[in-house]
């Protein structure tokens, strides 16, 4: 009689790296199921035009979203080309995605500040005002940085005690952790104040999210000593280190990924070339490798060998899995999606978008900023006083 060939356990050290390996993918962003069973879902605005490939991707993403539990969804765009990609997918007829007509779209190369004021029914108007009413807690786009920025200012206003909204992006790091960097590219041009506030929002970010129970926060610079860097480093310096919190000093471009800070403050000028040079060495490694993987059979066999570390180490950089970065200091939940987002990203940006909005990010940002103001009042320190909150009753 034959006897069927039984699978060969692991061994107890191959079991540990697997369960080592799946652990630092995971922790490059909190996993969807966190929020699922925990009630309704809530409902997310998402600029359906915003991607290089749209509406394709936003679709498919809020498709995607809405079947796992993560969130209701609001596509914002023009109704029949919205209706008919829709139709592409009939098994998702029944969801609860609904539409919501807007006939302009600020595209890429237009001028943030003068499309923001002539396209008045543009995607992005149209979604951040259904979150100012109540409608959705959150809204995600794929498109115009500047002018989400301006838009979502402009509509949803700033938190008390913030001047200028900055954007939040994670990096993993070599510890199996989570670096967020602030700001990444919302404000080229900063003051020493705007980075002291940058800080806060960031040190927040990584505790609500991501559990960090004191985040250690460190300013960017171009070297450790206090005296290095240039004048705006030189000047928030002092400003960082008499916060109420785990300043840790400067931090060079190299410990972006070491783990040595879980919060990494910057201007947006460097912060999103730092950003774009990331961008690019992930995606040349990637290539080198599978060039290099691909050059004899002996590789290829040990390609396939490793083929879940492959998987572990591609879905750590893959900026898909991180979906989008928070623009914190607004009076409601924005999240700014790559321009080349696909599905997958997407989906990923609307699970951020109903984890800031159910973890209360906003409200803990208002409140220690209020706390941190009276600590700086105290010492007779008045720089987080802000006359920058926008009223957006007319917008």
């Amino acid at each position: 009689m034959h006897n069927a060939r039984r699978p060969r356990k692991k061994k107890g050290l191959s079991r540990m790296m697997d369960s080592r390996l799946s652990a630092l993918a995971r922790a490059a962003f909190s996993s969807e199921n966190l929020l699922r069973g925990k009630g309704d879902p809530v409902t997310i605005v998402v600029d359906a035009m915003g991607s290089d490939r749209a509406p394709k991707p936003e679709v498919e993403g809020a498709i995607q979203a809405v079947r796992l539990g993560l969130a209701k969804v609001i596509l914002v765009g023009p109704e029949a080309q919205l209706r008919d990609e829709l139709a592409l997918h009939p098994s998702a007829a029944k969801l609860p995605i609904e539409i919501v007509n807007a006939t302009q779209v600020i595209s890429m190369d237009e001028k943030a500040a003068t499309a923001v004021r002539s396209k008045r029914d543009s995607t992005m108007r149209v979604g951040l005002r259904l979150v100012r009413e109540g409608r959705a807690v959150g809204f995600v786009s794929a498109g115009n940085t500047g002018a989400m920025m301006a838009t979502a200012k402009m509509v949803l206003g700033t938190l008390p005690g913030v001047d200028r909204p900055a954007i939040a992006a994670v990096f993993p790091t070599q510890a199996g952790t989570v670096s967020v960097m602030v700001d990444v590219g919302a404000n080229v041009d900063a003051k020493p104040h705007n980075l002291e506030q940058f800080a806060v929002m960031g040190e927040i970010y990584s505790r609500q999210i991501f559990g960090t129970k004191k985040p250690r926060v460190g300013l960017l610079s171009v070297g450790e000593e206090e005296s290095k860097g240039n004048e705006l480093t030189r000047e928030a310096f002092p400003l960082l280190k008499a916060l109420p919190f785990n300043f840790i000093g400067n931090v060079e471009g190299r410990d972006l990924y070491s783990g040595k800070a879980d919060v990494i403050v910057c201007d947006g000028f460097v912060g999103n070339v730092a950003l774009k040079v990331s961008e690019g060495l992930v995606s040349t490694v990637r290539a080198i490798l599978k060039e290099s993987l691909q050059e004899t059979i002996t590789r290829q066999v040990g390609f396939l060998l490793s083929r879940e570390a492959f998987t572990d180490f591609k879905r750590r950089l893959d900026y898909t899995e991180y979906g989008g970065a928070p623009l914190l200091g607004l009076k409601g939940v924005a999240i700014v999606s790559h321009g080349s987002s696909n599905a997958n990203a997407i989906k990923n940006a609307i699970r951020v978008a109903a984890e800031c909005a159910t973890r209360g990010i906003n409200e803990t940002i208002e409140q220690d900023l209020t706390r941190f103001a009276s600590h700086q009042k105290a010492n007779g320190n008045t720089a987080f006083d802000s006359s920058a909150a926008e009223d957006a009753a007319g917008a």
